[in-house]
């Protein structure tokens, strides 16, 4: 009885083992993933403030030449 006990416990224990590997490598994935996502966002942000940046220099530029043309 008590080689039958000992075996389940081991038994349950590599199974446990084995679910918190599976367990470890999706975390890691959604992980990676997110890391990904956030970055492609970021940098994506970061492009589009700094085109929003250049028309709106581009355009006091152009204001400016267009007023001191006419004064």
């Amino acid at each position: 009885m008590r080689l039958f006990n000992t075996l389940i416990i081991s038994a349950l224990t590599l199974a446990s083992l084995a679910a918190c590997a599976d367990l470890k490598q999706a975390g890691s994935s959604i992980g990676h993933a997110a890391k990904d996502t956030t970055k492609a966002i970021g940098h994506a942000t970061r492009d589009t403030t700094k085109a929003v940046g250049h028309a709106s220099r581009d355009a006091v530029i152009s204001v400016k030449e267009d007023l001191s043309k006419k004064g």
